[in-house]
């Protein structure tokens, strides 16, 4: 097919967001490595090192303050000041409600207190009297440039004040706690993993990581679940209209949240002793390949490859990644590949590297189970991906994106080949 008589729809994000990120990550991973900056605070300001970056690209090089979608007017003079206040503090109580059930679900759920969870924990405790603060005049700021400041936080804020400020658009209250929702969750998580992540690859000795395939192979690996998590905290971070990058809808089926939380803390079912647990008696690939360093090379690399696409796939999100929510559709990067790069990718590396269908016990049940659990967790992922796209089916550039991928998309097709299933043709235009 003709790609200039059928071209792929414009994404959401520019490659540059993600490359600017990448260069400010490895440039502090350097000065950590020289000075030996390993500790949880130097996780952390890996965070602000790939952040600010995408920060200053989004709004010097690509002005996405300017897109329509942020709902804000940067052309004509901010509105007084009076014209707004009775809706901002409607918003502001609504915030601070909001921050307050958040800190009290910290409080119930005993897991945030233990672990690698208490320098979240730590962190947001730390933060909050300076939010409170903070979230006055940027408010004030906000609305005083936004068309429309009745959105869902101010929905919120009217639920929550109750008759006073009017009645509320329960659909909108209902969005703005399921987007909330999905940054406390997953940003306390994403904090909790950073230090561990940025450590291992700050304590890496290069000459161990060249020793050998194995030890080569681990320390890519390390790099790159080290980038993924810092772009992905990111992400979490920096939901706000300014940036373009807040959270336009929350994905609103049951399905879709128990597909997802069901993958992590506290709830994830696939980890050691879990019930999709697929490592019974099994060993990881470098076990398997002792002796073998050709075999070592070519599955370390592939290891590596698949790796690199999962982080890619992260790195094209700039810092729009979040689970759960729609924020701006992507078709750039590995997104020209297939809908879920990272999820494909995910799934084939743990095929790869746990090798189920071997076990050291040498027991034929092991094999059998461990299999089948891992085919179970690969479902788990494409009911994850099935929920995803009919969320964010609802928007017509998904539709666009989805159908384009059909028709060009190198994942896609190679299914519709192996299934014999008839790729859609391109519409003529009207």
């Amino acid at each position: 097919m003709d790609k200039t008589a059928d071209p792929c729809p414009p994404s959401a994000v520019s490659h540059g967001v993600g490359i600017a990120g990448l260069a400010g990550l490895a440039a502090w991973t350097l000065v950590a490595r020289h000075y030996g900056m390993n500790g949880p605070y130097a996780g952390l300001a890996a965070v602000f090192a790939c952040g600010l970056p995408m920060v200053l690209w989004s709004l010097l090089a690509d002005k996405v303050h300017r897109n329509p979608s942020t709902g804000m007017n940067w052309d004509a003079p901010a509105r007084p000041l009076r014209e707004v206040l009775d809706v901002s503090l409607v918003k502001i109580a609504g915030l601070w409600a909001t921050w307050l059930a958040i800190a009290i679900f910290y409080c119930v759920a005993r897991w945030y207190w233990s672990g690698n969870y208490r320098f979240s924990m730590k962190l947001f405790m730390a933060a909050a009297p300076w939010l409170l603060a903070f979230s006055i005049p940027y408010v004030l700021w906000i609305d005083r440039r936004l068309t429309d400041a009745r959105d869902a936080s101010y929905a919120f804020g009217q639920w929550v004040i109750g008759g006073a400020a009017g009645k509320p658009d329960m659909a909108q209250v209902a969005n703005h706690a399921r987007a909330w929702a999905v940054k406390g969750f997953f940003l306390a998580f994403m904090l909790s993993i950073v230090p561990g992540n940025f450590a291992s690859v700050v304590d890496w000795r290069i000459d161990h990581a060249f020793a050998d395939p194995v030890k080569l192979t681990a320390f890519l690996i390390a790099i790159m679940f080290m980038i993924d998590v810092c772009m992905a905290t990111v992400g979490y971070l920096l939901t706000c209209k300014p940036l373009d990058s807040h959270i336009r809808s929350a994905n609103p089926a049951l399905a879709g949240w128990v597909a997802a939380l069901i993958c992590y803390p506290p709830f994830v079912l696939m980890g050691s002793g879990g019930p999709l647990d697929y490592h019974a008696g099994g060993a990881e690939w470098d076990v398997w390949t002792q002796g073998y360093p050709a075999l070592q090379w070519l599955l370390g690399g592939w290891l590596v490859l698949l790796t690199a696409i999962y982080a890619w796939a992260t790195v094209a999100f700039g810092i729009r990644f979040s689970n759960l929510t729609h924020r701006g559709i992507l078709t750039h990067g590995p997104y020209r590949w297939t809908r879920h790069p990272a999820y494909l990718s995910k799934n084939l590396f743990w095929w790869f590297s746990a090798l189920p269908f071997l076990a050291v016990s040498g027991s034929l049940t092991d094999m059998v189970r461990n299999c089948a659990m891992l085919a179970v967790t690969n479902a788990v992922y494409y009911w994850r991906a099935r929920t995803e796209e009919a969320h964010l089916s609802a928007d017509p550039d998904y539709r666009a994106y989805s159908a384009w991928m059909d028709r060009n998309g190198p994942v896609p097709r190679f299914f519709a080949w192996v299934t014999g299933r008839k790729q859609p043709a391109l519409q003529p235009a009207e």
